[in-house]
């Protein structure tokens, strides 16, 4: 099916309610729960909808917590027979100059609160031509793709197998004085107040094994978001030919990685950490709000008096406002002490449906508490096996999410190999292979316990020299350590030569 014709949406049916959950799960992850969660309440009342609204970001916590485990650690990359062969070295420049475990934690955060994440890999220069290419060489370039820009292409058999990606972005682009100029789409509407007539311009790079083909159509703004007055939908109405263009790639994979937060066999999309909470995430906010409401009103009480004890005015009545002064007469100085007037609110009961809730929303999210440092869930005195088992569920769902990850990151260096290949000018002393990446379980190492295992199975023998020892314990070059290892041992010496000398005065005077 062609999603880019005349005609058509953008974005198209099909993946509209996929793009707008991505861009509602973003803002309750940055906290806006509000704009998001308003919508859900029509079921108050009046009084209850004008209540200060209170949050607790309990999915930015989710969210930073799976990127935290999963790449807070960076993974190691290993290739080719040994730590010096050029499959090795090709690929840790890959990692190094794409900064690619600042990229795998930026996507494990947005996989989290959107279910899916893209990778793009392309050859060319950082800076598009700005730089001159002694400064800006081309090179393999390994980049996060906006997920909202993407639209997969499936197999007709099966919905799982994703034969084709187009990346399509909107961009407006301003005419003035007989000139153009682009615009961020964010920002188009400012075009306006330069007296500037403004088109928009959808383009599209469709990536299919071998070959990337490029296209751009003319559309129109039909509709907007409510709440940040964006456009949120267009409608194509024509095709600017003269920019259809094929690129041969030379690799028989489409140059973009799609890695998924988890997924079913039967659909390509993934499943995200925070539409199945939304309900929750609102109760929770509720509470925290009428919770709110009653300690403010206990915070401000009225006061009842006896009969008698305000001032009166020429008719004889109490001189008092109950709403303004919050203060009113009640019966008579015998039968009424002066007092606060408060209201329990059943906050016990509140308080105790709050906490239901947050158990309830961390125990379906996989997060124990000891990884939040919640209620008696400190780790003094435990041994890091203990710690680990209390983190199984989280662990898990970690191991989950790093098997999807393992495959995409397997394919996504596997390509920038043959890409390169394919483009550049120079002969090239690696083969193209499979990388194996070695994750770590983002759980703090127990080095006493550690060493004790390593004792046992070796029979007591020493695992690590004295120099790895050094470089470890201080942080210090190999070069530093090796002087320090070498002062160790000449006061070891000198320490020596005392002692005998002392030995052989003793034994002379006997």
């Amino acid at each position: 099916m062609n999603l880019f014709q005349i005609g058509e949406f953008y974005p198209h049916p099909l993946h509209k309610e996929r793009i707008d959950r991505y861009r509602a799960n973003k803002r309750l992850f940055k906290g806006d729960h509000y704009g998001v969660l308003e919508r859900k309440a029509a079921h108050l009342s009046g009084r209850q909808a004008n209540l200060l609204y209170i949050t607790a970001n309990i999915a930015g916590i989710i969210c930073k917590k799976s990127a935290d485990f999963l790449f807070g650690e960076t993974p190691v990359y290993s290739a080719g027979t040994s730590s010096n062969a050029p499959e090795q070295a090709v690929i840790e420049r890959f990692v190094d100059e794409n900064e690619l475990n600042i990229t795998n934690y930026e996507s494990a955060l947005g996989n989290s609160y959107r279910g899916d994440s893209f990778y793009k890999i392309r050859w060319g220069q950082r800076y598009a031509g700005l730089l001159p290419v002694e400064s800006d060489p081309f090179r393999i370039l390994i980049e996060a793709q906006n997920a909202e820009y993407v639209f997969p292409e499936t197999s007709p058999m099966d919905g799982n197998t994703i034969m084709a990606y187009h990346i399509a972005y909107p961009q407006v682009v301003v005419t003035e004085n007989q000139q153009k100029f682009s615009l961020n789409p964010l920002e188009w509407f400012q075009a306006d107040k330069f007296g500037s007539n403004e088109e928009w311009i959808l383009n599209v790079e469709s990536h299919y094994p071998g070959v990337i083909k490029y296209s751009k159509y003319r559309m129109n703004p039909i509709s907007y978001e409510a709440f940040t007055n964006e456009v949120s939908q267009w409608k194509i109405y024509a095709e600017i030919t003269d920019e259809r263009r094929e690129v041969l790639t030379g690799v028989p994979f489409p140059l973009v990685v799609h890695v998924p937060n988890y997924a079913t066999d039967d659909h390509w999309e993934g499943i995200d950490d925070l539409t199945e909470h939304t309900a929750i995430f609102d109760e929770i906010n509720n509470r925290l709000s009428k919770i709110a409401e009653i300690l403010d009103k206990h915070s401000d009480p009225a006061m009842a008096v006896p009969a008698g004890t305000l001032g009166e005015d020429e008719n004889g009545q109490p001189i008092f406002h109950a709403g303004r002064d919050k203060i009113f007469e009640v019966m008579d100085k015998s039968e009424v002490i002066p007092q606060y007037i408060t209201w329990n609110g059943q906050l016990d009961a509140a308080f105790k449906e709050l906490e239901k809730l947050v158990d309830l929303l961390l125990m379906n999210a996989e997060i124990p508490a000891v990884a939040l440092g919640k209620d008696n869930s400190g780790t003094s005195g435990a041994s890091g096996l203990s710690v680990k088992w209390r983190m199984n569920s989280l662990l898990a769902k970690i191991n989950r999410k790093r098997q999807y990850y393992d495959k995409g990151l397997k394919r996504v260096l596997l390509i920038a190999q043959l890409l390169e290949h394919a483009q550049s000018d120079e002969k090239l002393d690696y083969k193209v292979t499979t990388p194996i990446i070695r994750f770590k379980d983002g759980l703090p190492d127990d080095d006493l316990e550690q060493s004790t295992i390593a004792q046992i199975q070796t029979g007591g023998k020493a695992t690590i020299s004295q120099l790895s020892a050094i470089m470890n314990l201080h942080g210090y070059t190999e070069e530093q350590a090796r002087i320090e290892l070498e002062r160790i041992r000449e006061e070891e010496k000198a320490e020596g030569f005392v002692e005998s000398t002392v030995f052989n005065d003793e034994g002379g005077d006997a």
